[in-house]
C-alpha cells in the first residue's frame, strides 16, 4: 500500500477526534471557498461539486457550505484565500507535499517550515520533490461497500488502479475520469472522491524509530490550521505500522 493510502487509513481512525475540535469543518470550508473562486455554481464547477460532496459526507452543515461558497465567490467579504504548496523531506529521505489554503502566507509559511524542523524534517524549495508526484483522482469507498463488486464497476468505468489491501477500497483514476467513475460506483458506496497528488514511487521505511518520527511529522503538518492535505511517498511495513498505531 502506498504512503498516501496508509496515511488515509491513519487519518480515518483519528478523524472523529478532529471533527470534535471543528478542524474538519474549518478545512473543508476553506476548500469550498477556494473552489468557488472559479464559479459559485456547482453545476458548472467540477472542483466545487467535489468539495461540496466531501463536506456533506463529513456532515458539514449546509449553512457552513453556503457561507464558504459566498466567501470564495467574493460575496462574503473578508481576505481572499490562496492555495499554497510546500515541499520537503522527512525521516529516511521520504518526500512530502503539503497543500495549504491561507489568507496570509506570511503566517502559514513559517508555521509549515517550523513544523518540518521540529519533527525531524526539512522544508525544500519549489520543485524539490514535486516531480515525484502526479495528480490523480482518488476515490475511497465506504467500509461496508463490497470490494469485489466495486472493483469490477470501477475498472469498467475507466479506473487506472485499485488498492484493496486496507479496510477500505481505494480507487485511482485520471483526474478527468474521477466524476465518471465515482458516479458509476453510486453515492451510497463512496466515502470521498478528490483529485490529489499521488507518489509515482515509494520509499520503504523499515526502521521503527524513523517511522514513528515520520508519522509524528505527518500528523503535526496535518494538524496545522491552514493545511488541508499532506502527501508522502513512504511505505511503512504493516507490522511496524500496527505497533505504532
Amino acid at each position: 500500500m502506498s504512503g498516501h493510502s496508509k496515511w488515509h487509513s491513519i487519518k480515518h481512525k483519528k478523524g472523529a477526534a478532529d471533527a470534535k475540535r471543528g478542524k474538519v469543518f474549518t478545512k473543508m470550508a476553506a476548500e469550498i471557498a477556494i473552489a468557488a473562486q472559479d464559479g459559485a455554481d456547482p453545476a458548472m464547477n467540477f472542483k466545487l461539486r467535489l468539495a461540496i460532496q466531501k463536506a456533506k459526507a463529513a456532515n458539514v452543515p449546509a449553512a457552513n457550505i453556503e457561507r464558504a461558497i459566498a466567501k470564495g465567490s467574493g460575496q462574503g467579504g473578508g481576505a481572499k484565500l490562496e492555495e499554497l504548496l510546500y515541499e520537503g523531506y522527512g525521516p529516511a529521505g521520504v518526500a512530502i507535499m503539503v497543500k495549504a489554503l491561507s489568507d496570509n502566507r506570511n503566517r502559514t509559511s513559517p508555521e509549515v517550515k517550523s513544523t518540518f524542523s521540529k519533527h525531524g524534517g526539512t522544508m525544500g524549495g519549489q520543485g524539490s520533490v514535486a516531480y515525484l508526484f502526479e495528480k490523480k483522482g482518488v476515490i475511497i469507498c465506504k467500509p461496508e461497500a463490497d470490494k469485489d463488486e466495486m472493483s469490477l464497476m470501477a475498472i469498467e468505468a475507466g479506473a487506472d488502479d485499485i488498492d484493496d489491501s486496507g479496510e477500505q477500497l481505494i480507487i485511482y483514476t485520471q483526474p478527468n475520469k474521477l466524476e465518471e467513475v465515482r458516479d458509476a460506483l453510486g453515492e451510497d458506496n463512496v466515502e470521498s472522491a478528490e483529485v490529489k497528488q499521488e507518489p509515482s514511487q515509494t520509499i520503504v521505511v523499515d526502521d521503527e524509530g524513523k517511522a514513528k518520527t515520520l508519522l509524528n511529522l505527518m500528523e503535526a503538518l496535518d494538524d496545522l490550521d491552514d493545511v488541508v492535505e499532506v502527501t508522502s511517498n513512504f511505505d511503512i511495513p504493516e507490522e511496524i505500522l500496527n505497533k505504532l498505531q
